[in-house]
């Protein structure tokens, strides 16, 4: 199944738990119905993106990058690349990578949907960001990669203001399929 393929039945098949996201989820279906390049960066509309908000082993604190182009601090995440199968690989690959953490475990999702506007393609693109949830393993250190100005691990509940509603939307989803399963 291609890249393309799989993300169409996850957002088929996705319960969006809010009106808001529903009608984001019958967007980005649209989108990636509409383009054969939904998925790459070069679709200059906008594209699929996946982020994952990286929890600790307890799930009390996530791990947050202060994003250079955004000035924020964001979850980590990022474009997929053709050697990903799946937006799941795509989100625990930049999740991999922006924290410097093996070993981290996928939650079941998607948790989320969000769609922002970036700069990809000047004047602008959208990112039409598919969210996950991951657990860190016990007593790890993240390590900051070349794509980050700082990474620091936040209370759940104690989210820098330099932050937005959707990471603490998707830290707080998060932590509750972490607490349920």
């Amino acid at each position: 199944m291609s890249l393309r393929a799989h993300a169409q039945s996850v957002l088929a098949a996705w319960v969006a738990p809010t009106a808001q996201e529903e009608l984001l989820r019958k967007e980005f279906l649209g989108h990636v119905d509409a383009h054969e390049d939904a998925m790459w960066r070069e679709c200059v509309p906008g594209h699929l993106t996946a982020t994952t908000a990286v929890l600790s082993h307890d799930g009390e604190r996530v791990l947050l990058t202060l994003h250079p182009k955004a000035g924020m601090w964001l979850p980590m995440g990022g474009h997929c690349e053709r050697g990903d199968d799946s937006l799941e690989a795509t989100a625990l690959r930049e999740a991999t990578e922006e924290s410097g953490i093996p070993g981290l475990r996928l939650l079941p999702g998607p948790l989320a949907l969000d769609r922002h506007r970036v700069w990809c393609h000047p004047p602008h693109s959208h990112h039409l960001d598919v969210e996950y949830g991951a657990v860190a393993p016990a007593d790890v250190e993240a390590v900051i990669s070349d794509e980050s100005l700082d990474l620091r691990w936040f209370p759940v509940e104690e989210i820098p203001e330099l932050s937005d509603e959707a990471t603490r939307r998707l830290a707080r989803r998060a932590r509750e399929i972490l607490r349920s399963s």
